[in-house]
């Protein structure tokens, strides 16, 4: 157990500081993971409109993320995370004196719009703070983090959501504004500009160009490839927080929002039971292949959720898709860190979330008029298939990778 945790060891300052950040501010992630439930049982719209809501708001957010991107680039990292992040969470705070109806959709998606223009700038912190040598062990405590915060939070929020909405959104804001003080702090503007240098012979991939970001891509036409394969496996993502929890609405009635708390819950205590066990055997494995493994986990854990009606059998599933999850997630950031100029970090890390995220985007709107249609089996059965799709497309650009 010892060997596993020092993995951990010597990485930057500032990577433990955002860890602890991380964790306080995902603590009080109250609102996402329930949002299609809050939109359907409190609001009062229909599953296919729900999708469509959802879907409607992460595809406001394009513009959202290209505008974090480029300030990312030219004002820096600290100060977007700072003023957008914050701006966020004040919104939340009016959320938590509204009542539900069509116009706290409303004010959820500006906030969600605010956090989305800060989030190439915590990406490009990160690769910012980190090299090829400790970047896998650096995504995955923050990986840890954020689930450590996430093991906790569903349950909580489960649990007062049928009769205590309003504290939902203002948790979610005070434990934003908290993360938020931490990194005013401690941390310090990481952003060189054209100063940046790379003299590692490993990084040539990282070293400052000149240009546009579309000429930076068309130099990394892997990104690019990456990123479209990375769209079905967020299509297929986006099922666990949107057509899971309807689905176990379904079934377990007015537990429905309990009992999925309880699943999203060992979706994060698995996280941080694994993670750094996955992190030390799978650590040195190129990403790509991590990736496509992981793949494979989420094609079994998919297809399985389509078939049981059992809360145990969701545990099970969850467990199996969660393993997945640590695979991706601790190597999907590393992969394009280790592809991407840091000249061009900000840019490109809105970029590429905008074309991987268009199957997160898309997804619930996709299959919450499928699910109406078709039932779950059907929904489900056509996710794992996309899954594997995505698994074999990973696998074949393995041949055109040259990471270290």
């Amino acid at each position: 157990m010892k060997n596993i945790f020092t993995t951990y060891k010597g990485l930057p300052r500032e990577i433990y500081i955002l860890f602890i950040s991380r964790i306080i501010n995902c603590l009080g992630n109250f609102v996402y993971p329930l949002l299609s439930i809050i939109i359907t049982q409190k609001i009062g719209l229909s599953p296919a409109k729900a999708g469509t809501v959802v879907t409607l708001m992460a595809v406001s957010q394009v513009p959202s993320l290209i505008l974090g991107g480029k300030i990312a680039d030219s004002i820096g990292r600290k100060k977007v995370i700072i003023i957008f992040q914050t701006l966020g969470a004040i919104s939340y705070l009016i959320c938590g004196f509204m009542k539900p109806n069509i116009f706290i959709i409303i004010v959820i998606i500006f906030a969600a719009n605010c956090y989305s223009i800060s989030a190439p700038a915590y990406d490009a912190m990160l690769a910012d703070l980190t090299t090829p040598r400790n970047r896998k062990s650096s995504y995955s405590l923050l990986y840890m983090g954020l689930n450590i915060g996430v093991s906790v939070a569903p349950v909580l929020g489960g649990i007062l959501y049928r009769d205590h909405l309003s504290v939902l959104f203002l948790g979610d804001g005070v434990t934003s504004i908290l993360s938020i003080v931490i990194i005013y702090i401690f941390i310090n503007e990481t952003f060189k500009g054209k100063n940046t240098h790379m003299d590692s012979e490993e990084r040539t991939l990282e070293k400052s160009e000149e240009g546009s970001v579309i000429s930076v891509l068309l130099k990394r036409p892997i990104l690019l490839y990456f990123s479209l394969i990375m769209l079905l496996y967020g299509f297929s993502y986006s099922q666990w927080s949107f057509t899971l929890p309807l689905q176990m609405a379904e079934l377990f009635k007015s537990n429905g929002a309990k009992f999925y708390g309880f699943v999203a819950a060992i979706n994060g205590l698995v996280v941080i039971s694994f993670t750094p066990l996955i992190t030390t055997v799978l650590h040195k494995i190129k990403p790509l292949k991590a990736i496509a493994i992981g793949g494979l986990f989420y094609t079994v854990s998919f297809g399985i959720f389509g078939y049981i009606n059992k809360l145990p059998m969701f545990f099970i599933s969850i467990f199996i898709m969660t393993l997945g999850e640590i695979m991706i997630s601790t190597n999907e950031g590393t992969f394009v860190a280790n592809h991407t100029p840091a000249s061009h970090r900000g840019r490109l890390n809105s970029i590429l979330p905008i074309i991987s995220g268009a199957g997160y985007a898309f997804g619930p709107m996709v299959m919450g008029n499928v699910s109406n249609s078709f039932g779950y089996t059907v929904t489900w059965t056509i996710i794992s298939i996309l899954m594997l799709i995505g698994v074999i497309g990973n696998g074949l650009l393995q041949k055109l990778d040259t990471d270290v």
